[in-house]
């Protein structure tokens, strides 16, 4: 039986998202990308992209999906969906702000978090970034691996 009602849910993964694209700063910020912008501050739900950001005069556009580590049943969530249409989303996006659509994939478990990067590219038209391949190294790269958050993180738990 599930105890959290829609509504709260709905609050957790909204949270979640947040806490990823605040996470996502913090690691493009400690990667030397300046330029940094969330665009969600301008217009909510931008198509495709979540930051806008630039280093050694390259302009990314990057979707953030901050996710849990483990699905309810304690299985690795090994692949985290980039929502409808984003391939169409991140042209358009791309054409937008004259950059190159990245992703970001955060994953939270209750005391630590990773984080991988690449480009829409690499994922060859997958609707979901296989976080298994990112975490072997297989895919984009590593900017945070398995590092400690000090966060009270029972709310985000599925």
């Amino acid at each position: 039986m599930n105890d959290k009602s829609p509504q709260k849910e709905a609050t957790r993964k909204r949270s979640l998202g947040e806490l990823g694209e605040l996470f996502a700063i913090k690691a493009l910020v400690d990667n030397k990308f300046d330029k940094i912008r969330n665009l969600n501050d301008d217009h909510f739900n931008e198509a495709f992209a979540d930051l806008k950001c630039e280093k050694n005069e390259k302009k990314y556009v990057i979707s953030v999906k901050a996710r849990n580590k483990f699905q309810k049943n304690g299985k690795l969530n090994s692949r985290y969906n980039l929502g409808s249409n984003a391939y169409q989303k991140a042209k358009i996006a791309e054409a937008k702000y004259h950059a190159k659509a990245y992703w970001m994939a955060i994953q939270f478990d209750k005391n630590f978090f990773s984080i991988y990067f690449g480009s829409l590219s690499e994922l060859n038209g997958s609707k979901a970034i296989p976080v298994n391949k990112c975490e072997k190294g297989q895919l984009g790269s590593i900017l945070v691996n398995n590092q400690c958050h000090y966060f009270d993180f029972e709310f985000y738990t599925n």
